[in-house]
């Protein structure tokens, strides 16, 4: 008979505790702690220690905004005419773009979603039934018989221990990728934001540039009438008529052209917000310049401005002086840095494919031949299938694919250091624009100051007879030019400010600076 030991181990089998490889699969990951990626370091900024224009040096704005790490500014702050604001949202909220982007984020999350789901084993419950009838020849008493049998199982299997840390390598390059992608949005955002601003202020412009051209029209027009009631008087020559004529129709192709220039503009600005435009938020010279009321004329007034001459908005001032390691704000930036760590984990991972892989196959359950049995004692089941896989021979697959993934980083570094590069230059030149505004700005005023006193006079002494009509002419051209150039500079001027907070990424709010009103 059996003996004392085998009856002890037949009566204790029902009471040993359960193995669970579940269980057992856990804490092996938990003993998973090696990363065989390099640690990361940043480059050095291959630019100089700090960004400023060379004809500005140690200059400080009265209104210039002080520099923080604080974060990006928003662009509410930086936008101070609240139509405009109303237009930067709408082209936030419709623009196409920038839709493609958000996308393109939500896509980035759900990869990364997928890899980070490798780092934990997949669990599934499974149940199956089965039912066989076996013919009379294949019986041993030569009748029939039909056999069930049931089972329900849950385990996992092909469960990875991530022992030298592939799979949260790969883990970690997915988690950059999603980084990346997000900075992109938000490059896509900064970008969008500008070309709104600046759409915005090229039809300002450009109405109030339409604005001027049919004020001058409209005086020249004047002159002619007056320059053919001479005529006809016999007190001007043709000569004189025929160039106030001249004068007149050159007005004229100006006021159309820019007419149309006014029309493209509006389109333009259209497609940026991914709708039309409502009137109501347009610059105000918009309306001033395709008003359909005739001006009419009182007197012979010499062409003005007048409310064209300013800008339609004022943006904040740029700050003077400022440090290089501001441009790592940069959504650029940012993802170029993004794109380099995540190539540091890509290494982590292809050289842990030189070690050995553990993989894990378990299952836990029961099973039984009657429906009604299925959870009934002793009819539990379970399995554990560990497999372990070392690389001996691959024809260098592994050395290349390694190898590739070096390479790629250097890559990376070296495209990170010329976004850097890049984004130093946009910026300095921005700068160097900026340090000579203001002078250009004060002299532009000041020719168009003189060049109206010159008309005044030259139209005078034609009035009095001691000058011919060419140099009223010359004055009349001299001031047209002069106001058109300082309606290109004031354009000039606030598109350099929407130019510097692009470039800068929006980092340059302190936190106790005022906030746009």
């Amino acid at each position: 008979g059996p003996s004392r030991a085998t009856r002890f181990d037949q009566r204790h089998m029902t009471h040993r505790p359960p193995f669970k490889p579940l269980a057992a699969a856990l804490t092996c990951a938990l003993l998973a702690g090696c990363n065989l990626a390099p640690r990361y370091q940043a480059p050095e900024l291959p630019v100089p220690e700090t960004v400023a224009p060379p004809l500005a040096q140690g200059a400080a704005s009265t209104d210039a905004v002080a520099l923080t790490n604080a974060g990006p500014m928003q662009w509410q702050d930086f936008v101070q005419e609240p139509r405009l604001r109303e237009l930067v949202g709408m082209a936030l909220a419709n623009n196409r773009d920038l839709r493609v982007a958000l996308l393109a984020v939500e896509k980035a999350r759900a990869q990364y979603g997928v890899t980070q789901a490798d780092r934990f084993p997949t669990v599934n419950a499974s149940g199956a039934a089965s039912r066989a009838r076996t013919a009379d020849d294949l019986t041993t008493p030569g009748r029939p018989s039909t056999t069930s049998q049931y089972s329900a199982q849950l385990g996992f299997a092909s469960y990875e221990i991530d022992f030298f840390g592939r799979v949260r390598n790969l883990s970690d390059a997915a988690l950059q990728e999603f980084f990346r992608v997000a900075e992109n949005r938000r490059s896509v955002q900064l970008s969008l934001v500008a070309e709104v601003m600046n759409a915005w202020l090229t039809l300002d412009a450009d109405a109030r540039r339409l604005t001027l051209a049919r004020e001058t029209l409209r005086t020249r027009a004047q002159a002619l009438n007056l320059t053919r009631r001479s005529f006809e008087l016999g007190a001007t020559s043709a000569l004189a008529l025929a160039q106030a004529q001249s004068s007149a129709d050159t007005a004229r192709v100006d006021v159309a052209s820019f007419a149309s220039q006014v029309a493209r503009d509006r389109n333009a600005l259209a497609l940026v917000l991914g709708t039309p435009a409502p009137d109501a938020l347009l610059p105000a010279s918009v309306t001033a310049a395709t008003s359909a009321l005739a001006m009419t004329a009182t007197g012979n007034e010499l062409p003005t401005l007048g409310a064209a001459a300013a800008p339609a908005t004022a943006l904040l001032a740029i700050p003077t002086d400022l440090p290089s390691s501001a441009l790592l704000q940069r959504p650029d930036l940012r993802a170029a840095e993004h794109a380099l760590r995540g190539s540091y984990a890509s290494i982590g991972a292809a050289r842990a494919a030189f070690f050995p892989a553990i993989t894990l196959t378990a299952s836990v359950g029961t099973a039984s031949n009657a429906l009604s049995g299925l959870f009934d004692g002793g009819n539990g089941t379970w399995s554990f299938a560990p497999q372990l896989r070392l690389p001996i021979f691959d024809a260098g697959r592994n050395q290349a694919n390694l190898r590739v993934a070096e390479v790629t980083r250097d890559q990376a570094v070296a495209q990170y250091e010329k976004t850097i590069q890049t984004a130093f230059r946009e910026v300095a030149d921005a700068l160097a624009e900026r340090a000579t505004l203001d002078e250009r700005l004060a002299a532009q005023a000041s020719l168009v100051a003189a060049t109206q006193r010159a008309l005044e006079l030259s139209d005078a002494r034609f009035r009095l007879g001691a000058d011919n009509y060419l140099t009223v002419l010359d004055a009349q051209r001299s001031l047209y030019a002069a106001q058109q150039g300082e309606i290109a500079l004031q354009l000039a001027e606030q598109a350099n400010r929407v130019t510097l907070y692009k470039v800068l990424g929006g980092q340059w709010l302190g936190a106790d600076a005022p906030g746009g009103g």
